[in-house]
């Protein structure tokens, strides 16, 4: 995974709530084990009609929007727990997933993939929502190591939590094996101390 500290970008506002695992992947996908080529299919059932058609209403078809952090409704990952809905969320680009509530097993899969869920309060949901659709070009600032969240160019900021094992992780650019891997020298020194 690569390492997250701090990242600046625009973003794309979805502000749709509950949107399910279904949603985000939908199950005729879920057939490979590789997390590759997921994004292409990102929303699919929102993004194309039936004949593969995009569909220009949708706003990650609207050209006026881009970033790798993405802010949605209230109530975001629920549903199934399928991992592969991060997985296309990551591949797709996106870095950060922004609202005021996230399924506890989607959560985890996104801190498992490199996918930070920040969770925010839902006046300061409404706000950034607003401030984006009426300005495509705002930036929004994340501080993982401080753990804030702000909207470029105003006082708009809050704080968000993280569990500091899945921050360490972030940071430093591991998954739950590279975090072992690092300790290498630590565990063998351990095991050559031991007696049996």
């Amino acid at each position: 995974m690569e390492k997250f500290k701090t990242l600046i970008s625009n973003a794309i506002p979805l502000s749709i709530e509950n949107i399910d695992t279904d949603q985000i992947i939908p199950a005729r996908f879920l057939k490979a084990t590789d997390k590759a080529g997921f994004g292409q299919n990102l929303f699919r059932d929102w993004r194309f009609d039936k004949e593969g058609n995009a569909n220009d209403d949708f706003i990650l078809n609207d050209g006026k929007y881009s970033g790798k952090i993405l802010v949605a409704g209230d109530n975001f990952g629920c549903g199934s727990s399928r991992e592969h809905a991060a997985w296309a969320l990551t591949d797709y680009g996106f870095k950060v997933v922004v609202s005021s509530y996230f399924a506890d097993i989607f959560k985890g899969n996104a801190l498992n993939n490199g996918l930070l869920p920040i969770q925010v309060t839902p006046e300061f949901l409404k706000e950034v929502l607003e401030t984006i659709q009426n300005n495509p070009e705002t930036e929004i600032i994340v501080n993982l190591e401080e753990q804030t969240i702000n909207l470029g160019g105003t006082n708009l900021l809050e704080s968000f939590e993280i569990d500091a094992y899945k921050k360490m992780c972030l940071i430093n650019g591991y998954d739950d094996i590279d975090f072992l891997i690092s300790k290498k020298d630590k565990i063998e020194a351990f095991e050559a101390q031991r007696t049996f």
